[in-house]
């Protein structure tokens, strides 16, 4: 069983790693044109921005893996995060889970603990994207209405940053999957952390997005704050569209809305197809380099192993 369980769970992170190479490629004649007019170092600082967000993440998954009570070398974290996030290049809206609940597996963690941080760092990052979304409210209310409904999540996500419904929750889920509830209710510190990683991800994903935008003509503050909060809002879209590989085509919808407010159409899209590719080497990029970083520690963990709680 113990062979099957690990060939199966080779074929499913090759599975997505290929889905995540074969969007790159698809993508990049779109690109090429629109990449020669960007003066380079707007480039390269636009991405290195994007890298900066994605590897947040593992930090937010590892703060709340810690206050459930479970201990997990940064290392490990990240392996885990980065590589199961590439399951959003596949179509469905579990498997990232499952490769991070895999991966975490292997690392000496519980599959439930792995997705009970998995999902409440990624509620708490939802709110962060709320949160932020308010940025580009002003256009919102003038030109997009019909982006608004992103808020209706946004009342519930306030309340479920107290620990106690966030607890109550949790609890209740773990009930469901006939597991024991929480040892200890979540702390305010741990949540706090998550939602301010997640505030500072949305501000570095908009920063990535209005150094492109400025340099093609967008205006500074005003282009710098409708960056932010559609970025963010554009997140939480691909993320609702569960269906989609990666979200692709509904983030960037929101984004091509946004922008076009101030830029030239054709211009707008370009841009989000840019981000797109940029977001995709990104998560390649930073998966592999934490796939190689885990791997002189497997000898010491199975000689130390981290205890699963």
């Amino acid at each position: 069983m113990t062979a099957v369980t690990q060939w199966l769970r080779r074929v499913l992170v090759t599975g997505v790693l290929a889905g995540a190479v074969h969007q790159l490629i698809v993508r990049w004649p779109e690109v090429s044109g629109t990449l020669l007019a960007l003066p380079l170092p707007s480039v390269l600082v636009s991405f290195l921005l994007v890298l900066a967000a994605v590897l947040l993440g593992p930090f937010m998954w590892q703060t709340v893996l810690r206050d459930l009570g479970t201990a997990s070398r940064t290392r490990d974290a990240s392996m885990i995060f980065l590589v199961g996030q590439l399951g959003k290049y596949v179509p469905g809206s579990v498997w990232s889970f499952l490769v991070q609940m895999e991966l975490a597996k292997a690392a000496g963690i519980t599959r439930v603990r792995a997705l009970t941080a998995s999902v409440v760092a990624t509620g708490i990052g939802i709110v962060a994207s709320l949160l932020s979304g308010f940025l580009a409210l002003p256009v919102l209310l003038v030109e997009h209405r019909e982006y608004l409904w992103l808020f209706v999540l946004l009342p519930a996500g306030l309340v479920l940053l107290h620990p106690r419904p966030l607890t109550w929750l949790v609890s209740r889920g773990l009930r469901l999957l006939r597991r024991p509830p929480l040892p200890h209710p979540l702390t305010p510190g741990a949540i706090a952390r998550t939602l301010g990683l997640g505030l500072a991800t949305f501000v570095l994903l908009g920063l990535h997005l209005w150094l492109l935008a400025d340099a093609l003509g967008s205006p500074g503050m005003r282009g710098l704050m409708l960056c932010t909060g559609a970025m963010a809002l554009a997140m939480t879209a691909g993320l609702l569209a569960f269906f989609l590989p990666s979200g692709i085509g509904a983030r960037e919808v929101v984004l091509v809305a946004a922008l076009a407010s101030v830029l030239p159409a054709g211009t707008a899209i370009a841009l989000a197809v840019v981000s797109r590719v940029m977001f995709t080497v990104a998560d390649l990029a930073s998966a592999g380099v934490a796939t190689l970083l885990a791997r002189p520690r497997r000898r010491d963990d199975a000689a130390h192993p981290v205890a699963a709680t």
